[in-house]
């Protein structure tokens, strides 16, 4: 059998994540915003980690740090930039962002 989160879920998924990074969300603070998404992946993952998911996550992976991204680009007029040397995806790790 192999078994692995269906595209209706992971549409799903995607669309509540793109709701945690919305607009209208820009107002919270960057560390109450990665602990929202973080309890809410490690529940997504928890819930579809049995079968074969490897694949569903790394894109879940990929999305969410696309949409953190963009996110942080987006909260003011001038844009969000990591500390020098540094990549956004360290920095996203470095603030506690959850890796599936």
């Amino acid at each position: 059998m192999r078994m692995e989160p269906s595209s209706k879920a992971l549409v799903r998924e995607r669309a509540k994540l793109r709701a945690f990074t919305s607009t209208k969300t820009c107002f919270w603070p960057i560390p109450a915003l990665i602990r929202t998404i973080n309890r809410h992946l490690t529940g997504w993952k928890n819930y579809f980690d049995f079968g074969y998911s490897r694949k569903a996550l790394r894109d879940i992976n990929w999305h969410v740090r696309c949409r953190l991204i963009r996110h942080l680009r987006r909260r003011s007029q001038r844009p969000y930039r990591p500390p020098k040397g540094v990549t956004f995806y360290r920095h996203l790790a470095d603030m506690g962002l959850v890796y599936l």
